[in-house]
């Protein structure tokens, strides 16, 4: 009896030692799988993410090139004749005026000439200089912008807005566009070569090329908010209130990050958390009291109530991110301003803010971002049809008389995404340094 139990302890030993020795294979080859699983799941879920981002995309690109006939079926058509009547729908009726075409042919010809200046050099630079090339570019532009002001009629309509004078707003940007990349009084640099063969002070220049394109797509804009569209009349007031957010936001939460970061401020913790904490309620559960106070101080459908607001809920957000930026700024690069006899406003302009140019552009990617979409406070803070109206509202109120006019929502959609998909192309050499600045720490 004694000799079976041995057995059977023996045996159940054995039992036990060759299930550890499995468990402890199927341990190893869980581990050895493991990477290869994670890899597995991050890449269903960025394809995953990806397309449930596409798809709506393509849909509304499919749509907004579909005649009506082929929108209103019990099936999706795949399979239809590409029609553009939805984006003529857009257009004013009675014809484009003749600055229109201007605007359009400044914009491409600038595409054409910053993509040949980026791959190879200025080839008339033994006669001319790409500044100088720069400045004859941005006074044809400056031209069209007075010719389009004095040969466009404007339009009466009941709200009785010349968006003409807009037209000055451009030429400003522009000006100050161009002493920004191209200051009059240039300081001496050490020029050094980059992966494109261009030195930095060429590219800088060849952006010369890039704003006017920009300022003539928005005069194109202008001359069809002018001819009576009241989509694109909304689709400026939406590059105005965002543009106009974005650089408040963005200009106040650098100054602000930078005093936060280099200067010791009583209660710096407690400040900072104040400011965080604008961003912790919707906007819907703000919206009424912003509402009454906005009758009180008649803001209501104005462009300045609007950039006010989006300025203040935007600015808690630049603090935050410009202050990470700015923290990995050595602070031994200001000291050594300091010691030269630079001003400390001086050393922030002249050190610090070429450091975080970076920082700059992806805080504005966000800021506009944010701006561009808003919803709920355009909705309520304008009137139906009003003076600053933007274009995410009056899209999904777009009704025909047979309903909703899927096209027209299509082809309108299409169109408000392109400028922030534009800009955020433009500053994709800086956005991707900027969302990772400051994630290394010494």
């Amino acid at each position: 009896m004694s000799r079976f139990i041995n057995r059977l302890l023996i045996l159940l030993k054995r039992s036990i030692a060759l299930s550890f020795a499995a468990l402890k294979s199927i341990y190893k080859w869980f581990l050895g799988i493991l990477p290869v699983l994670l890899k597995i799941l991050i890449f269903s879920l960025i394809a995953f993410a990806v397309i449930t981002y596409i798809l709506p995309i393509i849909w509304i690109l499919l749509t907004s090139l579909k005649a009506r006939v082929d929108i209103n079926t019990k099936l999706p058509k795949f399979l239809f004749a590409v029609s553009v009547e939805n984006y003529l729908k857009l257009i004013p009726e009675g014809g484009l005026p003749f600055a229109t075409y201007l605007f359009f042919i400044q914009t491409i010809l600038g595409l054409i000439i910053y993509t040949l200046f980026s791959f190879i050099k200025n080839p008339f630079k033994k006669y001319i200089s790409t500044r100088t090339l720069g400045i004859i570019w941005n006074s044809i532009f400056i031209v069209t912008c007075i010719f389009s002001f004095f040969s466009t009629e404007p339009t009466q309509s009941r709200l009785q807005v010349d968006v003409r004078y807009q037209f000055f707003s451009l030429i400003i940007c522009s000006v100050v566009a161009y002493l920004l990349i191209n200051p009059w009084k240039k300081n001496r640099i050490n020029l050094h070569e980059v992966s494109n063969g261009l030195a930095v002070n060429d590219r800088k220049e060849n952006l010369t090329f890039l704003i006017p394109v920009i300022l003539s797509t928005v005069g194109v804009f202008i001359c069809l908010a002018n001819g009576g569209s009241n989509f694109f009349y909304q689709l400026l007031n939406s590059i105005i209130v965002g543009g106009g957010s974005t650089i408040l936001a963005v200009g106040l939460g650098t100054i602000a990050a930078y005093a936060f970061s280099r200067f010791d401020i009583a209660g710096k913790e407690d400040l900072l958390f104040f400011i965080l904490s604008t961003r912790m309620l919707p906007p819907i559960v703000v919206v009424i009291p912003i509402y009454l106070m906005y009758i009180s101080l008649k803001l209501i459908d104005t462009h300045f109530g609007l950039i006010l607001l989006y300025t203040t809920f935007n600015v808690s957000f630049a603090v935050w991110l410009m202050k990470g930026f700015i923290d990995e700024i050595p602070r031994e690069y200001e000291d050594a301003a300091l010691v030269d006899g630079y001003t400390r406003f001086q050393t922030f302009l002249k050190v610090v803010l070429p450091q975080s140019v970076t920082g700059i552009a992806a805080t504005a990617v966000f800021c506009l971002i944010t701006a561009w979409n808003e919803f709920a406070f355009a909705l309520v803070l304008t009137e139906t049809g009003g003076r600053a109206v933007t274009a995410p509202p009056s899209i999904t109120s777009a009704t025909g008389s047979a309903g909703m006019d899927w096209g027209k929502i299509a082809a309108s959609t299409f169109i408000f995404l392109l400028p922030v998909a534009i800009f955020t192309f433009l500053m994709r050499s800086h956005l991707l340094r900027g969302v990772t600045f400051g994630a290394v720490k010494k």
